[in-house]
């Protein structure tokens, strides 16, 4: 496009979207507004600054103590449950005697994310410093929140992470003028998940603030995976932090643009009221973290002492244009190091991530393994259609299943929309969880924990990290009568009136790629709260272990940065493992496979479908190599099977390529980009 055109397309793109900037002057003036009205009435005058007393802050302490300068000691928990994970969040920051750091790639404000901010700013107020950094793309936007806590006191700030024309809130204009102006920079986003309490517990794994990462959706849930480190390596977590927070793209919230016309127009702002739409489940969570037998039953009990612990995080300098001519010096840490890991690979690779595009790098790293005499099995947790919350990202994944499966030998199941047998809650994805099944086969299945249950070599309980954590809510569930049986799908009021559903707040926000009419989950042919794969994770040799952010896509390599923690340690790998495989277990997932082959023109078919895939436009060819398939058991089929067994069609029956959705224009809008979208694939 001529260069005069699009400066005069961005000139009335930012002028319609209100997008003047402030002064220096102003700038500067807003700041002071928000730094005068900053409390500094400290609650608590005690050195420990009223910090709860918690058996996990004091495994923290344990570990240091037991670390040698040539011999540190680390301690591990895995947790997979969403509420045990809020839990665990709530326990820790009310714990912190010094300091929290909280860095995120979502901060919503619903009942989970609100929960947590009221714990962070009273955690301020006793005295303890609170840093808190959110990406700007999809975290709080709310002009009058940002502004209240902008100045809500001198131990809390709160800054923001690459802000667009410097903003907080973007509308459709400033999305367009983005892409005209700076795609890159917009694409360029903070997608690290960390919080670290007092340098000595450090929190990392997919998880963002939102109620669908904590199983308290009433339409759709993250399945998603944490790791608690306690030991000398979450410095190392702090020291990264730091390098974000200080990095000049880290803006405090004050010195926005529409937050300081906020603090200029009105002052502070008042913080609004906390309004829980579930206020007995914030109770429910709220206690369990006060009570310290809980706190050791679910996350120190489970603790692993580990032998060595890495956390790899890419920095900010990620963010630099880096020349063609030029290395990148350093930008990228985190895909290295997975990258290695996975080129070390003797004998398997569990790999489980939301969404399997992957980048020419990546193909070429598993072409290389799939050479070997003996190559190593790679084994795919992945989402479904149905049960993926980015259909755009699916339909690539869809074009490229023949390659991913034949060229590359991956053995791919794909995650159910509704799982029977998942590390969740099963009360709190009310009223129908689980489509035709009965709400007790689902706690049922909870508290049993199939295939997770993998053994402690150290003594410690057998079963997954939070097996005790789901027994006691199912029972308390039943002890208390909590079940909401209303059976149209919306949550009741304390009124009787009906509360309409949430929908995925982070999508509300308009993108380039689509709008949530778009890009959202897709209907499905069941009711109920249905939940979809976040978990990053990778178990190599069942010896090394990887827990983070990293999506393992073009996206996570190229534009946002990323953070993982790495532990080589074989009792914390198969653990790790065992959940990992729970999660393709039958009554998860389907497998992957190719068709059975038809008696005639099954070589023109296979490769007709070869060629259209390779095409970047017009890959219309209707009659894909594999599609999905749902496990038969029976008296000659006692157990699953992978699919390269002679029996494995005699076992498996073929369910369609998209099973569960409801077909439809959205199943079209799939089609059309699987036939058009190749293009996408290094920004998804």
């Amino acid at each position: 496009m001529n260069l005069l055109l699009r400066l005069g397309l961005l000139a009335t793109l930012l002028l319609a979207g209100g997008c003047a900037s402030l002064s220096n002057a102003e700038r500067d003036r807003a700041a002071g507004i928000a730094v005068q009205a900053r409390s500094t009435v400290v609650d608590c005058d005690r050195p420990d600054r009223c910090a709860l007393d918690s058996p996990l802050r004091a495994l923290g302490g344990r570990a240091f103590t037991e670390s040698l300068p040539d011999a540190p000691r680390h301690y591990a928990t895995i947790v997979d449950e969403g509420e045990a994970s809020l839990v665990a969040r709530l326990n820790l920051i009310r714990s912190a005697s010094r300091s929290i750091d909280l860095q995120t790639y979502i901060f919503d404000k619903d009942d989970s994310a609100r929960l947590i901010l009221d714990e962070l700013l009273g955690a301020a107020r006793r005295g303890v410093k609170v840093r808190v950094l959110i990406d700007q793309l999809s975290a709080i936007s709310d002009l009058e929140i940002l502004g209240a806590l902008a100045g809500s006191h001198q131990n809390f700030e709160l800054r923001v992470y690459n802000p667009t024309f410097g903003k907080a809130r973007l509308n459709y204009f400033d999305y367009a003028g983005s892409v005209l102006c700076c795609f890159r920079r917009f694409n360029q986003r903070m997608h690290n998940k960390l919080l670290v309490v007092d340098d000595a517990l450090g929190m990392v794994g997919g998880r963002n603030y939102q109620d669908d990462y904590y199983d308290w959706d009433a339409e759709y849930n993250f399945r998603d995976r944490d790791v608690v480190v306690a030991g000398p390596e979450v410095r190392e977590m702090a020291a990264n932090f730091d390098a974000f927070w200080r990095a000049p793209r880290s803006v405090p919230a004050e010195r926005l643009n529409d937050v300081g016309r906020t603090l200029l127009r009105q002052g502070v702002p008042a913080m609004p009221p906390t309004d829980f739409r579930r206020p007995e489940r914030v109770a429910r969570v709220s206690a369990e973290a006060d009570d310290p037998a809980f706190i050791a039953r679910t996350f120190v009990d489970t603790a692993l002492p580990v032998a060595s612990v890495q956390y790899v995080a890419d920095l900010p300098r990620k963010h630099r244009r880096e020349r063609a001519s030029q290395p990148a010096n350093g930008q990228h840490v985190t895909e290295p190091q997975l990258d290695a890991l996975i080129a070390g690979a003797q004998s398997e690779v569990l790999l489980q991530t939301p969404y399997l595009v992957l980048s020419k790098p990546a193909r070429n790293l598993f072409r290389e393994l799939r050479k070997r005499p003996q190559a190593p099995r790679i084994v795919v947790s992945t989402n479904s259609l149905a049960a993926t919350d980015n259909p755009i990202v699916y339909a690539l994944s869809y074009k490229y299943k023949r390659r991913n499966l034949r060229e590359l030998g991956f053995n791919i199941y794909e995650f159910k929309p509704f799982p029977l047998d998942a590390p969740v809650d099963y009360r709190n994805l009310l009223p129908a969880p689980l489509g035709e099944a009965t709400p007790g086969e689902g706690r049922r299945s909870s508290l049993i924990g199939g295939s997770a249950a993998g053994s402690n070599a150290r003594g410690g309980s057998s079963g997954s990290s939070n097996s005790n954590s789901s027994s006691e809510r199912s029972i308390t569930a039943r002890r208390t009568g909590t079940r909401d049986s209303s059976p149209s799908g919306r949550r009741r009021g304390t009124d009787g009136s009906e509360v309409e559903r949430r929908v995925l707040r982070a999508e509300t926000r308009p993108s380039f790629l689509g709008t949530k009419a778009v890009n959202k989950p897709l209907p499905v042919t069941r009711t109920g709260a249905r939940m979809g794969l976040h978990a990053k994770s990778m178990v190599v040799d069942r010896r090394i272990g990887v827990i983070g952010t990293h999506n393992f896509d073009p996206r996570s390599e190229n534009y946002n940065t990323e953070g993982a923690v790495i532990i080589d340690d074989p009792v914390f790998a198969e653990q790790l493992a065992q959940s990992i495989l729970r999660d393709i277990d039958p009554k998860n997932s389907w497998t992957v496979a190719p068709r059975a082959k038809p008696p005639v023109l099954s070589g023109l078919n296979y490769s007709v479908g070869k060629a259209s895939e390779a095409l970047p436009v017009l890959d219309f060819w209707p009659w894909r190599y594999a599609t999905d398939y749902e496990f038969q058991p029976g008296p000659d089929c006692p157990q699953p099977l992978p699919r390269q067994d002679a029996n494995f069609h005699a076992c498996y029956t073929a369910v369609g390529d998209f099973p569960e959705v409801n077909v439809g224009p959205k199943w079209l809008l799939v089609r059309m980009l699987t036939a058009f979208g190749a293009g996408l694939v290094p920004i998804l």
